[in-house]
């Protein structure tokens, strides 16, 4: 992404969403990679408005994590930070295996028929090759996900979940090209389909379970890849040291 490439906005809507969108979408696609400095001054004319909304998106922005900002000297696109991601993951696999709970208990056709329909957009582009075919995929793979929560009848917990995904987008993002990669989670797709459509609430427990475990499940692997991308997690302290720690002045 070019940050001096002109950008047209909606003038019918604020501006300040609408830049936080666009640079959101482009943190999370990696088309700004980690160590990028954005510049209010570049970023107000390449989007033809004054640094006010900018520098309101860009605080949204710090908000999940996405950039690190320097007051008075610069704002950077941050490196993935791999316990953010951990916990974005722990927060929307509790929710998820609750919404597939739910679906199964009362398995409607036309829900069922969207899901499949959604699965099936996900093949053909699966089948496809290209930078383009990576991002359609991981929209249909949000879109499969965003619809399940509005069955459920908790669409407003999907923007929860957004709003904290950022770094775990990212690492998926890093892994989705990955061989076989887009094939295994079309194929955790349908197994949660089937399994809803079967009111089995445990197998479509188990297929969600082991779809949203699979990038971080290769987290060493990816940071061993991408080492000026991924910011890895701090070694853990044995207990026995946190222990003898406890109690100290």
């Amino acid at each position: 992404m070019n940050v001096r490439e002109k950008v047209r906005l909606d003038r019918s809507r604020h501006a300040a969403p609408q830049v936080f969108e666009k640079l959101r979408e482009a943190i999370v696609d990696l088309e700004l990679a980690p160590g990028t400095v954005l510049a209010r001054a570049d970023l107000a004319e390449r989007f033809g408005i004054s640094q006010t909304p900018v520098r309101d998106a860009l605080l949204r922005l710090g908000e999940e994590g996405l950039v690190d900002i320097f007051p008075q000297h610069a704002t950077v696109v941050s490196r993935i930070d791999v316990a953010a991601a951990r916990q974005a993951h722990y927060l929307r696999r509790s929710i998820e295996l609750e919404v597939v709970r739910t679906l199964a208990l009362d398995p409607s056709a036309p829900m069922l028929a969207r899901l499949r329909g959604q699965v099936e957009t996900m093949a053909v582009l699966a089948a496809a090759t290209g930078a383009e075919t990576y991002r359609g995929f991981v929209e249909a793979d949000q879109e499969f996900h965003r619809q399940m929560y509005e069955a459920a009848g908790v669409a407003g917990l999907w923007d929860l979940v957004r709003h904290r995904s950022g770094h775990v987008d990212r690492l998926r993002r890093l892994h989705l090209p990955s061989e076989g990669k887009m094939h295994a989670v079309l194929a955790d797709h349908r197994r949660i389909v089937e399994a809803i459509a079967a009111g089995d609430v445990p197998a479509a427990q188990d297929a969600l379970r082991t779809h949203l475990s699979g990038t971080l499940s290769q987290v060493e692997e990816i940071c061993a890849r991408y080492p000026d991308f991924v910011e890895p997690e701090p070694p853990a302290v044995p207990e026995r040291h946190r222990l003898s720690g406890a109690g100290r002045s």
